[in-house]
């Protein structure tokens, strides 16, 4: 029932611009946190943006700070991270994750997707 589906990955040279979706159902979306977490090869898993519920607030890894941007459009239950100015330090599965403590413990996400920065 629930679903997160993550699109828009793909090859990218160092300095180009990708940009992420994840499709969300099954869950009411506009009460949920969205999350981007990533993963490199040999690496854990690290939050690299977030947005809150009403997309009013975001909060970013310093990594990607002024580079990435993280949106919502609780409209059509999509979330979206534009990655700008990418380096290979940013290849990684993407993942997206939804996420809220009240009024219950909910925590979903994505299959991934993979973000490859080489020349």
């Amino acid at each position: 029932q629930v679903q997160l589906v993550e699109s828009g990955g793909g090859l990218v040279q160092p300095g180009g611009s990708l940009r992420l979706s994840c499709a969300a159902s099954g869950f009411i979306f506009s009460t949920y946190a969205m999350k981007w977490y990533r993963q490199a090869p040999g690496k854990e898993r690290e939050l690299v943006a977030a947005i809150s519920s009403a997309g009013s607030t975001t909060n970013y890894a310093d990594s990607v700070k002024g580079r990435f941007f993280i949106s919502r459009t609780n409209a059509k239950n999509t979330v979206y991270l534009q990655m700008n100015s990418l380096k290979p330090e940013d290849t990684a599965v993407y993942y997206c994750n939804a996420r809220r403590l009240w009024p219950s413990d909910d925590d979903y996400w994505g299959q991934g997707t993979q973000v490859t920065v080489s020349s």
